[in-house]
């Protein structure tokens, strides 16, 4: 096994504390997921104007290049989710998961507020840009960490044989968020003009948003802590070892669901518009869509990962699935750019994703110690996102803009899928606690 240890100086929990043995509140639920929720919300609602953006941020000629630098910004947040999720996990496996996840929701809000309240370049210059970037660079600080920090303390916090379903609402809540973000842009796009919608109008949702933040630093911070046994403080520190090649192979068991999400939610309805040539507003449809599966359908499927003892065999079939399924749904799609096509191409593949969330989310978080728990799955999860995802739709229009090749999204998610299987394949799932 590769590992390499690090001293834990502070307190650290040793034991399954005695909250987790009841089933948690609906208000434990509504706490763990509102961070991941505000962070999707803001990247859907990013990513749907990321046009608008484009034009009013990044004045360069070209529309594909207005909309490269806009995507390049939005893939910026994720060169800070690796050192976040590092720092801030280290952060929440010491001085608690309450601690950690109050504090990554006020740096989500604060990066929120930026991008919704910053004059464009026209009004200040090239200040403009910059402050998107420094808000995205806040945000993935805060997002490395979040999701592992929510992960974690819902599985703590629930019964062993509710543990996929309550991990599924941090799943569902992802959905949510882009339903929410989708409709918001479908009702905007309809309700306002061009004009509207360019001058004030898309900054709206930011703003709806940024109301998430004080909601949840209130009730984030009157938690029960689920990580809360403490050594004395003469106690000698203790040697904790990150395992390395689990490490590993967990982040690319995570690439093809990170892969599908920021390809099928957040890629899609410009893709719809630039490659497919479809209308807008009805491109924006498929992210309501898959928001709406992913809110109902995941939790149903984390009920499914519960009454199995393996979680492996959930994966497999669902990511041979999967790949067969990518090059008939894009193929489906340009050679029938209508409303029911996509729409069914967009379900296939969103419920596959939902059917691995769960499973998969439990097969990492149970193999690892609970001192480590939360950095490791920080760590699995920031570096699959920021490489695999976050860049994905700038690297996707880079690769369509230099080749003319309509099916580079395809490719990519072929691509993501055979190495998470190949990391799946690998990976020993076994049950710390």
């Amino acid at each position: 096994m590769n590992t390499f240890s690090v001293p834990a100086s502070m307190p650290v929990s040793t034991s399954l504390p005695q909250c987790s043995k009841a089933a948690p509140s609906r208000r434990v639920i509504f706490a763990a997921v509102l961070g991941n929720a505000l962070e999707l919300f803001d990247f859907t609602v990013y990513s749907f104007f990321a046009v608008v953006i484009g034009k009013l941020f990044f004045p360069v000629v070209g529309e594909y290049s207005q909309l490269l630098l806009s995507f390049a910004t939005f893939g910026i947040g994720f060169l800070a989710r690796p050192l976040g999720g590092v720092v801030l996990g280290i952060y929440a496996d010491r001085a608690g998961r309450k601690a950690a996840m109050t504090l990554t929701i006020l740096l989500m809000a604060l990066g929120t507020a930026i991008i919704g309240l910053a004059p464009t370049y026209a009004q200040i210059g090239l200040v403009a840009p910059l402050l998107i970037v420094i808000a995205r660079l806040i945000q993935g600080f805060s997002a490395g960490a979040e999701t592992g920090i929510a992960m974690t303390f819902l599985m703590e916090s629930a019964p062993p044989r509710k543990r996929g379903y309550l991990l599924s609402w941090q799943v569902a809540s992802q959905g949510a968020a882009a339903l929410a973000g989708a409709t918001c842009g479908v009702l905007l796009t309809h309700t306002l003009s061009p004009a509207a919608l360019e001058s004030w109008g898309w900054r709206v949702p930011f703003l709806l948003g940024l109301l998430i933040g004080p909601v949840g630093m209130y009730i984030r911070n009157n938690l029960e802590e689920t990580h809360m046994e403490q050594r004395s403080s003469n106690a000698a520190p203790k040697r904790i070892q990150y395992d390395v090649r689990r490490i590993i192979l967990g982040t690319l068991m995570m690439l093809s669901s990170t892969a599908t999400m920021y390809i099928m939610v957040y890629f899609l309805p410009s893709y719809l518009v630039r490659v497919a040539h479809m209308p807008a507003s009805m491109s924006l449809y498929s992210g309501c869509l898959a928001g709406l599966i992913l809110a109902i359908g995941t939790p149903l499927c984390g009920k499914l990962a519960d009454g199995r003892g393996k979680r492996k065999p959930i994966l497999y079939v669902t990511g041979l699935i999967g790949m067969v399924a990518i090059f008939p749904v894009f193929i489906t799609i340009l050679k029938t750019p209508e409303l029911t096509t996509v729409l069914s191409g967009v379900a296939l593949m969103v419920i596959v994703m939902a059917l691995q969330g769960p499973a998969g989310s439990l097969i990492l978080l149970e193999g690892f110690p609970r001192e480590m728990r939360v950095r490791s799955m920080a760590i699995m999860y920031s570096v699959s996102v920021s490489i695999f995802g976050g860049f994905s739709p700038f690297l996707v229009t880079w690769i369509i803009k230099e080749t003319n090749n309509p099916y580079a999204p395809a490719w990519y998610l072929f691509g993501c899928a055979l190495i998470s299987l190949i990391g799946l394949i690998l990976f020993e799932e076994k049950k710390v606690d």
